[in-house]
C-alpha cells in the first residue's frame, strides 16, 4: 500500500479543486495542492512530488487525458499514481484510461467525504503501484 501523504488534484472547476481539497486535508489527512489545468501538472509535480495524482478528463487546453500521456511518457513522472476523474464512466472510456496508465478512476460528481477512501481503495487494488513501494 502506498502511504499517502501529498496529493495533487487538478481540475478546472475551482469549486470541485475547493471541495475536493477540504476533504483530502481533513478526511484524508493529506496535504493537497492544486491546479487549474494540465499545463500547470509538470511544474508542479516537479516541486512537490505528489504520492498521487488526481486528474479531471475534461478541461480546456491540454485535457487529462494528454496530460497522463506526457506523466507517464517522462521517467521522472512516469511512477507516480494517477487516477482520472471523469462524469463520462462507459466501459470503452475505462479501458482505454486505463492502458493509458491511469490507475484508476473516479467518478464525477464525487462524495467529498468517501473521496479518501476511493483514492486508498483504488491504490490498493493498483499492480503498478504496488510495484512502485
Amino acid at each position: 500500500m502506498i502511504n499517502i501523504q501529498n496529493v495533487l488534484l487538478v481540475d478546472d472547476d475551482q469549486n470541485l479543486r475547493r471541495i475536493g481539497k477540504l476533504a483530502l486535508e481533513r478526511v484524508g489527512r493529506w496535504d493537497v495542492a492544486t491546479a487549474a489545468s494540465g499545463a500547470e501538472v509538470m511544474e508542479l509535480v516537479r516541486q512537490n512530488r505528489p504520492d498521487v495524482i488526481l486528474l479531471d478528463v475534461m478541461m480546456p487546453g491540454m485535457d487529462g487525458t494528454e496530460t497522463l500521456r506526457v506523466l507517464k511518457g517522462d521517467k521522472s513522472t512516469a511512477a507516480i499514481p494517477v487516477i482520472l476523474m471523469t462524469a463520462k464512466i462507459q466501459t470503452h472510456e475505462l479501458t482505454s484510461y486505463l492502458t493509458l496508465g491511469a490507475s484508476g478512476i473516479i467518478a464525477k460528481p464525487f462524495d467529498p467525504l468517501k473521496l479518501p477512501s476511493e483514492i486508498s481503495t483504488i491504490l490498493s487494488h493498483c499492480v503498478a503501484c504496488q510495484a512502485r513501494t
